[in-house]
């Protein structure tokens, strides 16, 4: 073991200070150093005996030994230092930096020298100054390990000391690297000292600076070669070895009340007096903090440090004054949480960094502004939420400024700026939240919105025609720098906007150099996790919603804009801020706004104070009178009045408001002057005074005396005095007196204006400033002092309070803030530009703004940016594509990607694009266009011959005369829909080969690439497909209508997506759908034959695949996928679109039959529509694919909903109609019974297991024909409703005009009711009677409606006929009664609640005025009655009857009224007797003794009379023939029923025969018409006779049933009135009683032909009659005699045609009158 290793004993302490005091003194000079080595002696001795105390001593300097020894120990070092030679120094030096770095020396150093510690530091930094460049490298080694080591607490004084010692390094530095290491020294202290404050701890983890980084800016001319590394390693040994040690004996400070506490400078210190201290706050701070803040505070005095005006280039002063903002921007920029929640350290910042901040802007050094924008970018990254007025001050000084200088910028500065602004916009929050605070805060200036105006200004470089300083490199080189900070602020929008919407990495991390946003994505922005509520309660942040920032943008803008207008027309300004309600209507309001507000021009606002009119003069007054002139000198009232506005130049203006300040000044200082008139003139001669004396157009200045003497007696006649003159003249000569915010230095015209509007003229004053015109005060300190003011006038408005937003919602503002100028910026960039990078990064910069304004639905800004990265591709030009357009289509497909969602209408820009570049492709590889295909396929040119057409590949020959790439290359607008569209215009083989090699480029995007857009379509959300859908469709029409050139590209990718998106949920696709419905609907009925013949195949494919899919039940999807083929089918004129769609329907149907549910609507929609085709073919294939449809695949059909069925069965009825082919008719009705026999064979029964329900109610109505009817009557009995479409099908039919289809269609309906009634419930037959049976007869009961109404309305010469192709004739007629009769009489027990609509029908076929039919219904009824007989109840019996009674009585009002129509017609004759007409019989009548309207009126009348007539006989038939029948079944109720039939009907008969006139009428009407007349005779002869045989038969068969009613009085009424009608005919006056016994003489005239004619006709009934009476018993003869005797005895005296009348009376008189009188 060697001695060395010995030296020291066993201490830790002194195994190293032992060897160090050896070489101590082995180095020392004897004689010199005697002391020292003495001393050094004296300690090794002592060493030996010393050890470790296990119970160390806390107040010792070293560890473990007592406070004695260690200071004995200690003292030759001490003396080494001190020794100031270099030998000895440098082991000591050595020996501390161990001690320090082994933690073994504990203490807390506040003042030097006051304890051995603080002497051992105070001797380190003292021995700094023997100028050698090892001895400087060790002082930095100690200072950095003692102030690192966590046992020794530097502060104070001291610490102060420690930073001097290091800053003289620096600048006094040997060597370069020396100087270096001091700086770097100076940084890592920094990082320890405010590392500590941050934690308030020792004992912590210390980052170690970057040397590199801290020569960023400034002494890179320092770096010797490798000085750097040097530097780096240095300060990494001296921490390495520092952490290494023993941290177990950590020194204990104790936290408490400072001895001296720290104040800051007070409110308005200046240079002089900001090193005194005095105390702000009471607080308690740890001693470590104390220590930072004192640190803080004297790094901003360094800073602020001024070179005198003797000594202006004072090199070595601006060198530490860099040093000391070097030093605060490592501060910063390791700056915590403290400085934010802790107030005196963020009122440090506002109160010293700031003013540094101010005070050195006005420096030109490089360096300082390059080192203010880095600190101005910590405060704006760190602090913020407190900063914020201070923020809004030093960004348009420090950044807008810079950046707003187009012309004349510094390039150094400006690239600083624009460096600083891409840090700043690459963190997402810092740029939302300057929005929010500035250009959302009325009292703040529009920072987000100058930052991208001044960006935009930069990137489209210098106006032409302007000088400026810049060569084109630098300019080139802002132009890019400004557009990739703006593409860096709408990335950082976009990467905000997605943490916010909780996006994910979907668009951030697709980015390289996404890191550095992402660090930044936290609360504010800012490091730490406290809310901004929590960290600056006093200045009320808070979070605010976008409505409320969105009214505080709009209020702002609108304030902004009456600005604007005051400073051009100040009465419209007033008035429109009134108007706005931004000020109040009183000139108080106005004045407080002229005042106070900023941005307005001061020599408009003079003006205005200066009118004359009554508003303004009195917005005057209010503002004088705004002013508390107390106590103020006349001259300093002026300057301070006319700080806010300029002096108009018209003299009676200046008048008005001198005249009005004079007033005010007095009033508020009544002993200043005699009168007001004194301070008026005085004010005068002072303005007078300011511009003699400040205008340098005024050669000859006026004196004192010329003053004073020009204002002798103003003072109400005497002198004021001179010593007041004199003062004030001194005061104005020395001081102009002008505007607070009057600039000290010209701008531009434009910015001053701009400057002016936002408040900052003051600020950018002090900026101006040269260095050598640096002044600690006067001017410039004024103005400092005013923008601190500033601070603090601000705190209190609203402006102080710092809002935080998390609503996206807020994006949008920004947006329409920024993309006006970042369209117009990235456009101009990458249109003149080929630069790669610049082009890259406006490509990108497209990609970042369409994905936040797509994103944020901001639709116009949105389709902005995809229309120009659109017109970019170039691809509608493609002979000038380059690379930049290349990379255009590359963004393109990536906005597709990745933003699909939100593209909505932009969709069509980018397809229309993919459509281009695959036009492009096929041209290139060449391809034969569509138009080939399509024209191929149209089948108009199948027979044409084609020649083949050469397509050689583009790229493998040189030139090419093919027209579609000759009209590629000639190009045409973005607008234009194909490519080409413009054909003037020759191609010259270059522009062909360039075209060619920029084909090469495309090449680049690949198939994969495109397609991916599509492929990518299955992973839009449901909005965005509908998006893509349609914009397909629009890019697709309008390729296929292209006149020149049609394309299928987009078709194909339509089948594609609609493929891809098959299995997206039913909703989803049933709106895609729609979308593709309509544009398979609208391109199938193109007129282009083979665009429409490719799309309905495309469709058929599309088809084929959907229907691969099995759908559930109830669902109507295949419905709505196969509509397009029913509505084409429907509307297209092609006959070749319509066959290739009922093919394409066959095909699908017939190879898919399984999966079809309810496609097959559709699919008999269309066979329907091809069954009504005029084609020939068409129906006949259509039927045949029916037939096989009907035959094999009937359950298909009937396992899906009810329609699905109804619709087969109108197909079908479609068919029926076809006029091509009958058998088709027939074979379609035979089907539909095929198709019963199906439903009854597949068990598909309706009968009800439970007792038949009898329907209570007894009839529908039969109008009202709804097949749901049936529907709601089956009662959940789904089975049934499979019937409904069939029969009501075959019901319509029975109404075809075409007999044979008539008969079938009757005979299969009835033939189905049949055979398979037995199948049906009692419910479902009452449904088939409403809705199938009763509506086949309504033709009948339509037609008796119609004839009824048309005898109301119209007048008979304009009555229609009825006999239109559906009427029925008779045999169809007698078959379909027949029919519904065997049907009710054979379900009669089922079915009988429906006799009411039966008997119905059939009295509606005897009232039918054709003879047929009503003989049809007469048969019918009365088969009806003889089948059922005695089964009909005596309430069925009843309806049937009346039914009988309201056909004979129903249409006796309207025949009358018919009749009646012949009272006002005048026929020639009609008024002679019959006698007169036989006697003139011999005068023939013709037609022209009529008119026309009146012979067809009477003709009319003829026709009807015996229509009506032939019906109400056929009522008496029936009701006779039923008598005779069933008579034996009938009640008295339906006896007196038929009595009142038979009654009803002959006294109608015998009305018709009183009508003589009427008879006269029709007699002669007859003849001349050569008509039959009407049988009136005949019909009241039948009607009379069925009665009275009716009458006779009662009385003779049910003896006591007549007697009931009374029947004898009845029969013997009826013979009576037989009689005397007789005798009325005969001419004969009845009997008349006798007057007294003289014979009345009667005159008899023999009868004309006529009536004897009308008695031989009337004789058999009174024949009949007279037997009937004779016929009675003879006690009721007796009874009844009295009654008939007289007429007995009229016609024994009346002439007779016959004999017969003559032997029935004479043998009633023998045989019935003589018994009785012989009694």
């Amino acid at each position: 073991m060697s001695a060395s290793q010995t030296l020291g004993g066993p201490s830790r302490s002194g195994r190293v200070v032992g060897p160090s005091l050896d070489k101590i003194i082995k180095n020392a000079a004897w004689r010199k150093h005697s002391n020292l080595v003495s001393s050094c002696k004296s300690v090794l001795d002592k060493l030996d005996s010393l050890s470790d105390s296990p119970n160390p001593d806390l107040t010792s300097p070293l560890f473990a030994l007592s406070s004695d020894d260690a200071d004995f120990i200690l003292q030759p070092l001490i003396l080494a230092l001190d020794s100031a030679y270099s030998k000895v120094v440098e082991p000591a030096l050595d020996c501390v930096f161990k001690l320090f770095s082994l933690n073994l020396i504990h203490a807390e150093i506040d003042r030097p020298s006051e304890s051995i510690s603080a002497k051992i530091i105070d001797s380190v930094c003292k021995s700094g100054g023997l100028g050698e460049e090892q001895i400087e490298l060790g002082v930095l080694r100690v200072i950095l390990s003692a102030v690192r080591s966590p046992c020794v607490l530097i502060r104070g004084d001291c610490l102060v000391h420690v930073v001097r010692t290091c800053y003289n390094v620096y600048l006094g530095g040997l060597n370069g690297t020396n100087q270096i290491c001091a700086k770097s020294v100076l940084a890592q202290i920094m990082v320890i000292v405010f590392t500590r404050v941050e934690h308030d701890s020792m004992d912590f983890a210390v980052p170690r600076v970057s040397v590199a980084d801290l020569l960023e800016f400034t002494d890179k001319n320092l770096n010797e070669g490798s000085s750097i590394q040097f530097c780096q390693n240095f300060i990494n040994d001296v921490m390495d070895a520092s952490e290494g040690a023993d941290h177990n004996h950590i020194i204990h400070i104790q936290n408490g009340n400072a001895k001296d506490e720290v104040a800051s400078a007070k409110k308005g210190d200046d240079d002089n007096n900001v090193d005194k201290v005095e105390p702000e706050t009471n607080e308690a701070e740890s001693k470590i903090r104390e220590d930072g803040f004192l640190l803080f505070k004297n790094l901003c005095k360094l800073s602020m440090k001024f070179s005198s005006q003797e000594n202006t280039d004072d090199q070595i002063l601006l060198r530490g004054k860099v040093l000391s903002l070097e030093l605060l921007k490592v501060v910063m920029e390791n700056g915590g949480p403290v400085w934010r929640t802790n107030e005196r350290f963020l009122n440090a910042i506002k109160q010293y960094l700031c003013l540094s901040l101010l005070k050195n802007s006005a420096l030109s050094v490089m360096a300082i502004f390059q080192l203010q924008c880095g600190i101005f970018m910590s405060l704006l990254s760190k602090f913020r939420s407190g900063l914020k007025a201070e923020i809004g001050i030093f960004f348009p000084m420090l950044v807008l400024r810079v950046l707003e200088n187009v012309l004349q910028p510094s390039f150094l500065q400006k690239m600083t700026v624009l460096n600083l602004l891409e840090k700043i916009s690459q963190d997402p929050q810092i740029m939302v939240d300057i929005f929010v605070n500035y250009d959302c805060d009325v009292d703040a200036p529009n920072i987000f919105e100058r930052v991208v105006n001044g960006l935009l200004k930069t990137a489209l470089g210098p106006p032409s025609g302007s000088t400026t300083s810049l060569s084109p490199i630098q300019d080139i080189t802002f132009r890019h720098e400004s557009v990739k900070c703006l593409v860096s602020i709408i990335k950082s929008m976009g990467a905000w906007m997605d943490q916010q919407l909780r996006l994910g990495d979907s668009f951030v991390l697709k980015s390289s150099d996404s890191d550095a946003t992402e660090n930044h994505l936290i609360l504010n922005g800012e490091d730490g996790t406290v809310s901004d509520n929590e960290l600056h309660p006093e200045l009320n942040s808070e979070h605010s919603d976008a409505a409320t920032l969105e009214q505080r943008r709009a209020y702002k803008i609108e304030l902004q804009k009456g600005i604007s207008l005051f400073n051009r027309k100040p009465s419209k300004g007033v008035e429109f801020l009134i108007g706005t309600q931004k000020i109040g209507g009183s000139p108080e309001d106005v004045a407080s706004f002229l005042k106070n507000t900023s941005g307005l021009n001061e020599t408009i606002i003079g003006d205005y104070l200066g009118e004359r009119e009554e508003f303004p003069l009195k917005v005057m007054h209010a503002y004088v009178d705004s002013f508390d002139f107390k106590g103020m000198d006349f001259g300093e009232a002026i300057r301070f009045f006319l700080r806010g506005f300029r002096l108009p130049g018209e003299a009676q203006k200046i008048d008005r408001i001198m005249e009005k300040f004079a007033e005010r000044y007095c009033k508020c200082n009544p002993s200043s002057f005699t009168s007001a008139d004194t301070a008026y003139v005085l004010a005068y001669s002072v303005i007078l005074l300011n511009t003699d004396a400040h205008n340098n157009t005024v050669k000859d200045k006026m004196t004192k005396a010329d003053f004073i003497r020009n204002n002798r007696g103003i003072d109400d006649g005497k002198d004021l005095p001179e010593e007041y003159l004199g003062t004030i003249y001194d005061k104005i000569v020395k001081n102009e007196i002008k505007m607070s915010a009057e600039s000290t230095a010209p701008q531009s015209k434009q910015a001053n204006s701009f400057n002016k509007l936002l408040g900052f003229d003051g600020i950018l004053n002090l900026v101006t400033w040269k260095q050598t015109e640096e002044k600690a005060l006067g001017a410039n300190g004024l103005l400092i002092r005013h923008i601190q003011e500033q601070f603090k006038a601000k705190s209190g408005k609203s402006e102080s309070v710092y809002h935080a937003v998390t609503d996206v919602a807020i994006l949008r503002f920004m947006v329409e803030v920024c993309w006006g100028p970042m369209l117009a910026a990235f456009s101009v960039t990458l249109d003149q530009s080929d630069d790669r990078l610049a082009t890259s990064q406006c490509v990108q910069g497209f990609q970042y703004a369409v994905h936040v304004t797509a994103v944020m639905g901001l639709q116009t800004q949105r389709d902005a940016f995809v229309t120009s990265v659109a017109k970019f591709t170039y691809l509608h030009c493609a002979a000038d594509i380059k690379q930049k357009n290349v990379e255009a289509v590359k963004a393109i497909i990536s906005i597709a990607i990745e933003d699909g969602n939100y593209l909505q209408e932009a969709w069509e820009h980018i397809l229309t694009c993919l459509s281009r570049i695959e036009h492009l492709q096929l041209l290139g590889e060449g391809a034969p266009p569509d138009a080939s295909f399509l024209t191929a396929s149209n089948v108009e040119t199948e027979e044409k011959t084609l020649k083949p057409m050469s397509f050689p590949n583009l790229k493998k020959k040189g030139t090419l005369r093919d027209p579609a790439v000759v009209a590629v290359v000639r190009g045409g607008s973005y607008d234009s829909t194909t490519l080409g569209v413009n054909t003037a215009g020759l191609v010259t083989p270059v522009q062909i080969n360039n075209f060619i090699s920029n084909l090469n480029l495309l090449d680049q995007i690949g198939n994969f690439e495109l397609n991916h857009v599509f492929a990518h379509s299955q992973r839009l959300n449901s909005e965005a497909i509908v998006a893509f859908v349609k914009a397909l469709c629009k890019v697709s029409i309008s390729e296929l209508q292209s006149p020149t050139d049609p394309r299928v590209f987009s078709l194909t990718k339509l089948v594609e997506i609609a493929h891809y998106n098959m299995n997206r949920i039913r909703l989803v696709w049933s709106r895609m759908w729609n979308v593709l419905s309509d544009f398979f609907v609208s391109v199938g009925l193109s007129e282009n034959l083979s665009v429409a013949i490719f799309v309905m195949d495309s469709l058929r494919q599309l088809a084929m695949k959907f229907l691969e899919r099995e759908e559930l039940a109830n669902y109507n999807f295949q419905n709505e996928f196969l509509r397009p083929f029913v509505i084409v089918m429907q509307k297209s004129s092609s006959a070749e679109i319509r066959e290739l769609i009922v093919r394409c329907i066959s095909q699908m149907v017939l190879s898919r039959v399984n999966n079809v549910k309810s496609g097959w609507k559709s699919v008999f929609m269309v066979f329907t529509a091809a069954a009504a085709d005029e084609r020939k073919n068409i129906v006949l294939l259509a039927f045949e694919t029916m037939e096989k449809i009907v035959r094999e695949y009937f359950p298909y059909i009937t396992e899906t909903e009810t329609m699905t069925f109804t619709d087969c069965v109108k197909c079908l009825i479609t068919f029926t109609n076809s006029r091509f082919n009958s058998d088709v008719s027939l074979n379609a009705i035979a089907f539909l019974r095929f198709c019963a026999v199906k439903l009854a064979d597949g068990g598909l029964v309706c009968n009800e297991k439970s007792k038949v329900y009898r329907s209570s109610n007894p009839v529908v109505d039969v109008d009202a024909v709804d097949p749901s009817d049936i529907q709601t009557s089956i009662e959940k009995e789904d089975h049934a409703s499979f019937w409904v479409p069939l029969l009501t099908g075959l019901s319509k039919l029975t109404s075809d005009p075409r007999s044979a289809i008539r008969k079938s269609s009757l005979e299969v309906l009835f033939n189905i009711l049949k055979d398979h009634g037995p199948l049906f419930s009692h419910p479902f037959w009452t449904g088939v009677f409403n809705s199938v049976i009763f509506p086949i007869f309504n033709c009948v009961s339509e037609q008796k409606e119609m004839q009824i109404e048309d005898e109301e309305s119209l007048t008979p010469a304009s009555r229609p006929s009825h006999s239109d192709g559906s009427t029925w004739d008779s045999e169809t007629s007698s078959l379909a009664a027949q029919c519904l009769v065997d049907l009710f009489v054979t379900f009669f027990d089922v079915v009988r609640s429906q006799l009411p609509g039966v008997v119905l029908i059939l009295t509606g076929f005897i009232r039918s005025p054709v003879q047929g039919p009503a003989s049809t219904g007469v048969a019918a009824l009365m088969r009806l009655a003889s089948d059922l007989g005695s089964r009909l109840s005596q309430d069925e019996w009843k309806s049937i009857f009346l039914a009988l009674k309201e056909a004979a009585t129903s249409t006796v009002p309207a025949f009358m009224k018919v009749l009646r129509s012949m009272d006002d017609i005048e026929v020639p004759g009609s008024g002679q007797s019959y006698t007169d007409l036989e006697t003139s019989s011999d005068h023939i009548l013709t037609n022209d003794d009529l008119e026309d309207d009146n012979l067809q009126t009477v003709q009319y009348v003829v026709s009807r009379m015996k229509s009506h007539i032939a019906m109400q006989l056929l009522i008496v038939q029936v009701a006779t023939d039923l008598c005779k029948t069933d008579l034996q079944y009938l009640s008295v109720d339906n006896i007196r029923i038929l009595l009142e039939i038979f009654s009803f009907i002959t006294s109608h008969a015998h009305q018709l025969n009183s009508e003589i006139n009427l008879q006269k009428k029709l007699s002669i009407v007859c003849s001349i018409l050569d008509l039959s007349e009407p049988p009136l005779v005949h019909f009241e002869n039948e009607s009379y006779q069925n009665y009275l045989n009716f009458l006779q038969r009662l009385l003779v068969d049910n003896p006591s049933l007549s007697e009931e009613m009374n029947i004898e009085a009845q029969l013997v009424a009826v013979c009576q009135n037989i009689l005397q009608i007789y005798l009325n005919c005969t001419a004969s006056q009845p009997a008349q009683q006798k007057t007294g016994n003289r014979p009345v003489l009667h005159c008899i005239i023999p009868l004309g032909s006529a009536k004897k004619d009308e008695l031989g006709a009337r004789t058999s009934l009174l024949v009949s009659a007279l037997w009937v009476l004779s016929g009675l018993e003879r006690d009721t003869f007796k009874r009844h005699v009295s009654q008939f005797f007289p007429l007995l005895v009229d016609l024994v005296q009346s002439e007779h045609s016959s004999g017969e009348v003559q032997r029935v009376l004479s043998n009633m008189f023998q045989s019935c009158i003589g018994p009785i009188i012989m009694q």
